[in-house]
């Protein structure tokens, strides 16, 4: 039985794919086999797995049914201990299952592993995640001491640089396939782990968040999207600052997000849920900006990322 399972969901992934696959293939940890869900491909991805003749590669097509059937039937199918999660559009380090291993032994009853990453947005415009609190420079390996503060500027957990014990899936749950097209799934179970578990954290960049790729689930019609439900946390946040201020900074996002999309009864009911204690003044100002100020500005920020290659955080 391999250590690690590694859950790749494939929609119409043939410009990336390989590359994913390959940063697998380069790994130094090689105790692992690959769990790839072809759901519902139309171009030549496909073509592309079956060039690779590697018997740790489990292979399952399906019907289109969206990224969390997809990684949740891959869950089903796995046989590793640790599930890891990779995109078919982002890539891996050498040293990313082996950091992964390393954390495990140190931390061994942590809920989900973690290692820093990097966002890359083009050529010139590649940032390290940036975690509050935490020193992202300190290789070191670590618990996080409180998982949604340090979530307020990147997000600890990211899906592809992501492992999981399958134990801990089977007693939280696993992927909500209400949540559609990217729009919260993955935060939604990273907070049900971390209520109930430490997260373990290894701040050495292992994996490269490729937010310039094709066809991104993230980049759905906000209106065609079904996000998560974050009043389900209602009770918990009630008792945790913490949580409170990293769901109101979701909501904040969203609610943007619905404003941008014209749906500005959606935007308001988010907005309303806000407490602003946890907003900076730049976010009050964006989320009370009229509809073209914040699509100016909002042009503005791409270009500020994309051209002059200035950073900002998940929330800005």
């Amino acid at each position: 039985m391999p250590f690690f399972s590694i859950i790749i969901p494939l929609y119409n992934k043939e410009n990336s794919i390989a590359k994913t696959l390959q940063s697998v293939f380069d790994q130094s940890y090689t105790d692992y086999e690959i769990v790839i869900i072809n759901d519902g491909s139309t171009d030549q991805s496909e073509e592309i797995v079956n060039r690779y003749q590697d018997e740790r590669i489990q292979y399952l097509i399906t019907k289109n049914n969206g990224v969390s059937k997809a990684r949740n039937l891959g869950i089903e199918k796995a046989s590793g201990e640790l599930i890891a999660f990779l995109d078919a559009d982002d890539y891996w380090y050498p040293n990313h299952l082996e950091v992964l291993f390393r954390l495990f032994q140190k931390f061994p009853k942590a809920g989900l592993f973690t290692t820093s990453y990097e966002k890359r947005f083009n050529a010139k415009s590649t940032f390290l995640a940036n975690f509050k609190n935490i020193d992202i420079n300190s290789n070191t390996l670590i618990i996080v001491d409180d998982f949604f503060e340090s979530s307020t500027i990147d997000a600890i957990a990211w899906t592809s640089a992501v492992a999981i014990p399958k134990n801990i899936l089977n007693t939280i749950g696993v992927f909500d396939t209400d949540i559609t097209h990217g729009a919260g799934e993955d935060t939604d179970l990273w907070i049900r782990i971390a209520l109930r578990y430490e997260v373990a954290l290894a701040t050495y960049v292992t994996a490269t968040y490729n937010l310039n790729a094709n066809n991104r689930i993230s980049n759905t019609d906000t209106l065609k999207r079904n996000f998560q439900d974050l009043s389900k946390f209602k009770k918990e946040e009630e008792t945790n600052p913490s949580l409170k201020k990293y769901l109101d900074l979701n909501r904040y996002a969203t609610s943007l997000l619905y404003k941008s999309a014209g749906d500005q009864k959606t935007a308001k009911k988010y907005k309303g849920e806000i407490d602003y204690k946890n907003l900076n003044l730049k976010q009050k100002i964006l989320l009370m900006a009229p509809k073209p100020l914040y699509i100016f500005l909002k042009m503005i920020k791409s270009k500020l990322i994309l051209i002059a290659g200035i950073k900002l955080s998940s929330f800005e």
